[in-house]
C-alpha cells in the first residue's frame, strides 16, 4: 500500500488537481459553478489564501494557491471546501455515485474522490510551468481548440495582467497550436 506524503510548506505556493468521483462530469455545469464559489468564497473567510490560478473541466479542477506566512494547512482547506460544495450540490438536486457500505460509515459522499494531489511550487520558473499546464489543460482535453475559448479559467485574466499574449498557444486562423510541455513536469499532475 503506498504511503502518503503530503508537503506542508508555511506560506507556500502550491498546486492542486481535484478530481470528481468516478470522474464524473459535473464541474462545468452552471450548479456546480454556483456551488464551488460560494465554497471558495465561505472557505476563504474562514482559513485566507489566495488564488493565483484555477482551470474547472468538467471531472476535475488544477489550481494554484498561496497560503498566508506561517501557515501550511491546505488540508483542513480543501475538506471544508468539499464538505460545503458536497452539501450545496446535493441539496440543489445534484446527483452523486453511488457508494459503498464503507463509505457511508464514513459518511462520505459520491461527489469527490478522496485524495487530492499537490505539488509545492518550487520557484518562478516552476509557477510558469504549472500556469502553462493550467490553462492549456481544456485544449489537451479536446475541449477546445485554444485556450481562449475555454471559459472556466483564469487565461482571461493572465492576459489582462500581460502574462499572456491573447493568442498564446493558439490555433486560431490557421496557426498551428504549441502545445504545453507537460513531461518536465513529472508526475506532479494528477489526471
Amino acid at each position: 500500500m503506498p504511503e502518503y506524503r503530503r508537503t506542508y510548506v508555511p506560506g507556500g505556493t502550491l498546486f492542486f488537481t481535484l478530481v470528481t468521483d468516478e470522474r464524473a462530469p459535473i464541474l462545468a455545469t452552471p450548479e456546480a459553478r454556483v456551488c464551488l464559489r460560494a465554497a471558495i468564497t465561505q472557505t476563504q473567510a474562514r482559513r485566507l489564501f489566495e488564488i493565483r490560478a484555477v482551470v474547472l473541466l468538467p471531472d476535475h479542477l488544477h489550481t494554484i494557491w498561496t497560503l498566508p506566512d506561517g501557515d501550511a494547512d491546505f488540508s483542513r482547506r480543501w475538506a471544508f471546501l468539499k464538505k460545503q460544495f458536497t452539501r450545496a450540490w446535493l441539496a440543489g438536486g445534484g446527483a452523486e455515485q453511488a457508494t459503498s457500505r464503507s463509505r457511508q460509515r464514513n459518511r462520505r459522499r459520491g461527489v469527490w474522490q478522496r485524495r487530492f494531489w499537490e505539488h509545492a511550487i518550487r520557484d518562478e520558473a516552476d509557477f510558469v510551468r504549472h500556469c502553462d499546464y493550467i490553462h492549456y489543460n481544456p485544449v489537451k482535453h479536446g475541449l477546445v481548440g485554444c485556450p481562449h475559448d475555454w471559459a472556466y479559467s483564469t487565461f482571461r485574466r493572465f492576459v489582462q495582467e500581460k502574462r499572456y499574449e491573447p493568442d498564446w498557444r493558439c490555433a486560431c486562423r490557421g496557426r498551428v497550436a504549441v502545445p504545453v510541455r507537460s513531461d518536465d513536469l513529472a508526475a506532479t499532475v494528477m489526471e
